[in-house]
């Protein structure tokens, strides 16, 4: 069976940055399942994989523009700090969710001040070439409700939240 629009698939993969450093990486762990044709992964991702067979393995680089984009510098602003009324302590690092004009974005704070707060709504990986190492482990049909929802049910899938 042959990867293709409305398979459920997975992986086993590690993804690296230009220096070499993990990123992330399924190993020791459960591979990861997703659903084929829904952009569930990185649209250069999933194009690699559509056509390869279980057991097949492979290398991509993917360009920003098909992973998670170029950065936004216009995401990247400054908060006044009592905007933050729940937070006892904002710290570096600390991501949060806010509701923009663009729907939910996930924010991480990149700096403290004493008054002001900046923040990257950027994703992580935004503006970062992906390079992934890659083994399909398994491959199965969609099931309809799988197909609807757009997402992986049941074994290796996730649930909703």
């Amino acid at each position: 069976m042959q990867i293709a629009d409305k398979s459920v698939v997975a992986i086993d993969y590690t993804l690296t940055d230009d220096q070499g450093e993990v990123i992330d990486s399924s190993e020791g762990g459960e591979p990861l399942w997703y659903l084929h044709g829904f952009e569930n992964i990185v649209p250069g991702l999933e194009r690699e994989l559509t056509g390869k067979k279980v057991g097949d393995q492979f290398q991509v680089s993917i360009s920003p523009v098909d992973g998670y984009g170029e950065r936004d510098a216009e995401l990247e602003q400054e908060i006044a700090r009592d905007q933050f009324e729940d937070v006892d302590e904002i710290e570096q690092g600390m991501q949060f969710h806010a509701e923009t004009d663009e729907g939910y974005l996930v924010f991480t704070v990149i700096e403290v001040g004493d008054d002001m707060v900046t923040v990257d709504g950027n994703h992580p990986l935004a503006g970062m070439t992906l390079n992934f190492d890659v083994t399909v482990r398994e491959i199965r049909s969609a099931t309809p409700e799988e197909i609807e929802h757009g997402h992986v049910h049941g074994p290796g899938g996730h649930h909703h939240h």
